[in-house]
């Protein structure tokens, strides 16, 4: 597989305020998944909409080995982007919306039957198909996120930006599109870059992380390696052990937090963690 994705010197600011201070990683190759990991408010939102080339800030996101200016609105090469806000108003139906989608990185007005088929088939891949034609504005959280999903799919991208891409899931519904995220991105040789707050996923689904902490990447590399119980005490402010399971997958046990003076600390001894 090729290097798909590099990101160089980035840095971004909101006023007098700087959100990403000189970001580097990469080169992320083509059928890998990398979770971007950190705190609240550590950056990771505005990172993928400058990998999406949708906030402008110094330094160079490189797709293909070119600047990510280079390619040209709804080209393969353009990362798509599933937002955190993926609420939806529209009174388009699911396979409407999620052929529009597709249409928007094909051009052109008229639809063939294989376009056609392929919204059928992302639908299904995503156990959706069940609401091609329920209105977007009568759907779930769930659900709505689901469709977003599928819309990005259906592009075919080079690149898959993903943030929070779990976040309104049940637990089975995690685990499928994790899954089948990792089952695309190796199977259609595509990127996939997403931003999770559940260390676990990132443990069992990703090959790299990137941890981002105070507008900086603190740390980058295989999951088991990076996410030491000296980094997780260090970004997330908890005491906490990295283990394996019977079944050789790894996994984090949270202690204690390490906040001083939190009103819910446990002080007494038979409420203490074992």
């Amino acid at each position: 597989m090729k290097d798909m994705l590099e990101i160089a010197a980035v840095s971004v600011s909101f006023g007098t305020r700087k959100v990403l201070n000189d970001i580097s990683f990469g080169p992320l190759r083509a059928g890998s998944v990398t979770a971007l990991l950190g705190s609240n408010a550590a950056g990771k939102s505005t990172l993928l909409r400058c990998l999406a080339g949708e906030l402008q800030g110094h330094g160079v996101v490189r797709v293909d080995g070119q600047p990510l200016a280079h390619w040209p609105a709804h080209h393969p090469n353009r990362p798509a982007h599933v937002p955190q806000d993926y609420s939806m108003r529209s009174s388009l139906r699911v396979f409407e919306a999620v052929l529009l989608a597709g249409k928007q990185a094909a051009g052109g007005w008229s639809v063939s039957n294989g376009e056609l088929d392929a919204v059928t088939q992302i639908l299904a891949t995503l156990q959706i198909d069940g609401l091609a034609d329920r209105e977007l504005s009568a759907l779930s959280g769930g659900q709505r996120q689901l469709v977003s999903i599928a819309q990005a799919l259906v592009r075919q991208p080079r690149v898959l930006l993903l943030d929070e891409p779990t976040s309104a899931l049940d637990l089975q519904r995690k685990f499928e599109v994790l899954e089948l995220l990792r089952g695309q991105a190796r199977q259609n040789a595509m990127c996939v870059v997403m931003a999770i707050h559940d260390i676990d996923h990132a443990l069992r689904f990703a090959d790299q992380v990137v941890v981002l902490h105070n507008g900086s990447v603190l740390a980058s590399g295989a999951p088991n390696q990076v996410l030491t119980p000296q980094l997780l005490a260090r970004v997330y402010g908890v005491q906490a052990r990295v283990e394996q399971c019977s079944q050789g997958l790894w996994h984090v046990m949270v202690d204690q937090s390490l906040r001083r003076n939190a009103a819910w600390t446990r002080t007494t001894p038979e409420e203490q963690p074992c």
